[in-house]
């Protein structure tokens, strides 16, 4: 049986005090929708549903660049969680799998947590996903009995017995389509917030005759975010699975808590990771490889026994093969750096190619940006770039080449040539004495 996704992200969230749609403020440098909408693919749902409101164009963008097959509906006013599954509904038409229901802004649901909802559903028809609160505060109580749901009974109107119970309600469910449908058609919004409320399911479900079930998970899966803090507190937490699971995976971090990771990282076997280094989006560091202190990484693969920095910036398209070495205030960006080449100190290398064993010497600069388009260096294999030259782009050095060092190259160097484009020194004796005291003189005469 298939299943599909509803995900709610309609909603401002004032309390952020910005204005950008709250599904869309990021965590490990990608908005939290995508974290919730990664969480659902683990059960490779078949159709996908966002609904979508405030920043409605902003959110769609955003879901589609993650999910082009996901379908956007327009919850053009706000009444409740029942009536955003309702506008969802109509596009799952012919669906006859299960339908779950996720948060936009709750990016840390586990994918074990998702399946293990799945499996509760042969034993139950709607599946609710609880957690124990440590502080329950006014989150609403699962009254159970084992995994049995009996009902959801929001704080205000809980007994005293019910409102020590500690078991609350994510707001995260599970049914087939077909129950979905009836459920959230018989919803009324005769309340005093005049909405129509999800978890009013349960008792209609029972009502029904159909039966419902609790899946228990950690109370961080559930944590949603309604406020900067809160923000901050899930980065926090997703930076801490993400370090436990590298460590796990085998890859040293020298310090842990330093090392700040993007929502793809990708980290080899036996990967080095020291203190301080910081991946974007978009990185993968290969088996044996080795980041070292206050690195930064985006959208840059890192091949087996490379090295780079410390204090190495990799922009993105920055290809290094094995065994490279890139050094301290070294920047790269959409480059390919050859097997073991090196460029090792002060240098910027962007819109190049690098062949193998090639060494750039200090200062190195290509100079790839002419203020409108930018142009390649095609630097060949075994290429020896001396210290403080200047790679005027589109220019390219041919295998075995060599350049003077303080060159300014403009034209193409042939293989195994030697450019040079530098003025003739010229030396002036006892012209550096004489000026100083010149200089010395007119100081001292401006002082009285």
């Amino acid at each position: 049986m298939g299943t599909a996704l509803i995900l709610l992200a309609a909603g401002q969230g004032t309390r952020m005090a910005s204005d950008r749609p709250k599904v869309l403020h990021k965590i490990a440098g990608a908005p939290l929708l995508h974290h919730a909408m990664a969480s659902g693919r683990a059960l490779e749902p078949e159709r996908v549903v966002v609904v979508a409101g405030h920043g409605a164009e902003a959110v769609s963008t955003a879901a589609t660049a993650i999910d082009p097959n996901a379908r956007i509906v327009i919850q053009d006013q706000q009444l409740g969680t029942g009536h955003a599954v309702a506008q969802a509904m109509p596009a799952l038409e012919g669906f006859s799998g299960d339908v779950v229901v996720l948060y936009g802004d709750t990016p840390l649901i586990r994918a074990e947590t998702l399946r293990a909802m799945r499996e509760a559903r042969e034993a139950y028809d709607v599946v609710v996903l609880g957690f124990e609160a440590a502080d329950p505060g006014r989150y609403g109580r699962l009254v159970t009995d084992g995994d049995a749901l009996l009902r959801i009974v929001e704080f205000k109107d809980a007994s005293d017995e019910e409102r020590a119970l500690t078991l609350c309600n994510s707001g995260i469910m599970m049914a087939s389509a077909e129950h979905m449908a009836m459920l959230v058609g018989k919803l009324s919004n005769d309340n005093a917030a005049g909405e129509y409320y999800l978890t009013d399911i349960i008792a209609l479900a029972r009502e029904a005759g159909l039966s419902a079930g609790v899946v228990r998970c950690d109370e961080t899966e559930t944590m949603g975010v309604d406020t900067r803090a809160d923000l901050a507190g899930a980065e926090a937490v997703f930076q801490a699975r993400a370090r436990a699971a590298a460590l796990a995976a085998g890859v040293t971090l020298t310090a842990p808590d330093t090392v700040h990771f993007a929502f793809d990282t990708a980290l080899g076997r036996d990967a080095i990771i020291e203190q301080h280094v910081v991946f974007g989006p978009g990185v993968t560091v290969e088996t044996g490889a080795r980041i070292r202190a206050f690195s930064h990484l985006e959208g840059a693969h890192v091949s087996r026994g490379a090295i780079v920095g410390p204090y190495a910036r990799l922009r993105p398209g920055a290809e290094l093969a094995e065994d490279v070495r890139i050094g301290n205030f070294v920047e790269v960006k959409a480059a390919e750096i050859g097997a073991g080449a090196k460029v090792n100190h002060l240098s910027y290398i962007g819109d190049a190619s690098i062949g193998e064993a090639s060494n750039i010497g200090a200062g190195t600069v290509t100079c790839n940006y002419d203020g409108v388009f930018k142009h390649r260096t095609e630097i060949g294999a075994r290429v020896f770039v001396g210290s403080d030259t200047m790679l005027v782009a589109p220019v390219s050095l041919g295998d075995d080449a060599m350049t003077a060092s303080g060159s300014v190259i403009t034209e193409d160097v042939p293989a195994g040539a030697l450019g040079i484009a530098r003025a003739r020194q010229e030396t002036k004796p006892g012209l550096a004495k004489r000026l100083m005291e010149r200089l010395r003189a007119l100081k001292s005469r401006k002082g009285t």
